[in-house]
């Protein structure tokens, strides 16, 4: 599967952004998904994952209750909405996938993961 995130920019502090991340070549319900990112200066992280079909989600704590994952898989695409965004979010976004499903999602971590999008940048300015 090749995976195309897009939907970065630069935005305010307290301001919104839509990630998206398109799969082609194969089915993204295939795949639970999830969304890393990495800051200068600093090791890639996860920030959410998800399910095959959606009906599990995880997040890191930093960003709970700001960030939503979802995804949609009759249109081959997972999306990462981002609001009360703060400058420590900024960071370079990387939407992967996993093939299979997670027993747990909380276990989900890069080394898991099997294919990759090319990174998305989102600046947030303070």
């Amino acid at each position: 599967v090749q995976l195309q995130a897009s939907g970065g920019g630069l935005v305010q502090a307290g301001g919104s952004l839509r990630l998206s991340c398109a799969a082609s070549g194969r089915a993204l319900s295939s795949y639970a998904m999830g969304w890393f990112r990495q800051a200068p200066g600093k090791e890639r992280e996860v920030v959410a994952g998800i399910s095959r079909s959606g009906g599990s989600t995880y997040y890191v704590d930093s960003v709970k209750g700001r960030f939503t994952i979802s995804r949609a898989n009759a249109a081959n695409t997972m999306y990462l909405q981002m609001n009360s965004l703060k400058a420590e979010d900024t960071a370079v976004y990387y939407c992967a996938g996993h093939l299979g499903d997670y027993n747990h999602l909380a276990n989900i971590d890069q080394r898991g993961m099997n294919y990759w999008g090319q990174g998305t940048l989102v600046t947030v300015s303070s």
